[in-house]
């Protein structure tokens, strides 16, 4: 299966990279390179996270507003990055609800949280709730959910497909994933600077008016999806109906910046032609 524009990923300046489109019914448009070789995700761990803590809190472990973190601060502000944790250590820098810090140390918060109220080390709940129902045989989130995660693109596809179409969680909850959390808030978004507002839903960031940003200039502002420091991305653009995942062995930079927007633009444009 080929979509022309998957092939701009040849163009790369990366060691190796794959990429694959996918609907909510699940049909794959179009891949492109070795979708099943390994990669590690970094950030592209989050939503995959995100999504086995939903299904914590739709088993009755967790409730989204119940306290987690620093004081005053609750399991939907760690998802949405507004617990006022630093990026990579555990200190906090601001109350709660007040700005979009994005933290590792909040999803690594997190991830121990969940294991606490489930009895089961966070990897091992979220392959259980997340990863075997999905058939991603190949993806692991052990280390820290807020970065540790490996995959392929088949699997993310496979995940992209159940983000689009609910099965493991009420569509309601997904929604509610995919909206704006504490609407208005300002900071900063990796590799793109300061955003006012920098709106991100519950694991997810959301596209919005973000200027500049990682997705294409024609991606619909209900975008929602992740990037990571590894040179990976997943996306899903509820308007055009499709998800897509691109996986890659550089790490994120100058390169990823450019390229990226122009892809995106370009598997949008086939796909709606």
């Amino acid at each position: 299966m080929s979509l022309q524009s998957l092939a701009l990923i040849e163009n790369w300046p990366v060691p190796t990279a794959a990429a694959a489109t996918v609907r909510a019914d699940g049909t794959v448009p179009g891949t492109r390179g070795p979708v099943d070789h390994r990669f590690a995700l970094a950030s592209v761990t989050k939503p995959l996270a995100a999504y086995a803590v939903l299904v914590a809190y739709e088993e009755g472990a967790v409730e989204l507003d119940e306290p987690a973190g620093p004081p005053g601060s609750t399991v939907r502000h760690l998802l949405a990055h507004t617990s006022g944790l630093a990026f990579d250590e555990h200190r906090v820098t601001s109350a709660p609800g007040e700005r979009r810090l994005y933290s590792n140390a909040g999803f690594e918060v997190l991830g121990d949280h969940v294991a606490k109220a489930t009895d089961i080390p966070f990897g091992e709940y979220a392959r259980q709730a997340v990863l075997e129902p999905l058939g991603m045989t190949s993806t692991s989130l052990d280390g820290s959910p807020a970065k540790d995660g490996v995959s392929t693109v088949s699997d993310l596809a496979r995940f992209a497909a159940e983000v689009q179409a609910p099965r493991l969680l009420d569509p309601r909850t997904v929604a509610e994933a995919m909206t704006v959390q504490y609407a208005g808030t300002k900071g900063v978004l990796p590799g793109y600077g300061h955003q006012n507002p920098n709106d991100w839903g519950l694991g997810f960031e959301i596209r919005d008016a973000k200027s500049p940003h990682w997705t294409g200039r024609s991606s619909s502002p209900r975008t929602f999806g992740h990037f990571g420091q590894s040179g990976t991305f997943l996306w899903i653009d509820p308007d055009a109906g499709v998800g897509c995942v691109a996986l890659t062995d550089r790490a994120f930079g100058p390169w990823a910046i450019e390229a990226w927007p122009v892809f995106t633009d370009a598997v949008l444009a086939e796909l709606r032609g």
